[in-house]
């Protein structure tokens, strides 16, 4: 499944109306520690049906970034049934960010 480019305009379609678990990655094109986790979520999406995943540039969508609380990039947030499941700050491992999808 291919990444979905996060906006205002198509979040609540995208993460609340989802039928599925949703994985926002919210990075910026000049933060190192984003450029890392960005190919693991990348693989995450190519690898699996079963979430959606969507990147959020925080630069790009100020408001939405906002609305979740991100001070600090890279935040990873795992959103279930329109409801925010769990999160976390910083660079990780597919196998963290995996098991935070599934909690």
């Amino acid at each position: 499944m291919s990444i979905i480019k996060l906006t205002n305009d198509n979040f609540d379609e995208m993460v609340i109306k989802s039928d599925k678990t949703v994985l926002i990655d919210f990075y910026a094109k000049w933060c190192g520690p984003c450029r890392m986790v960005s190919p693991i979520v990348d693989e995450i999406s190519e690898q699996t049906q079963e979430y959606r995943v969507c990147k959020a540039d925080v630069d790009e969508e100020p408001e939405l970034a906002q609305k979740f609380g991100v001070s600090n990039i890279p935040t990873l947030v795992v959103v279930k049934n329109g409801k925010i499941a769990n999160q976390c700050v910083g660079a990780r491992s597919k196998e963290f960010i995996l098991s935070m999808m599934n909690e």
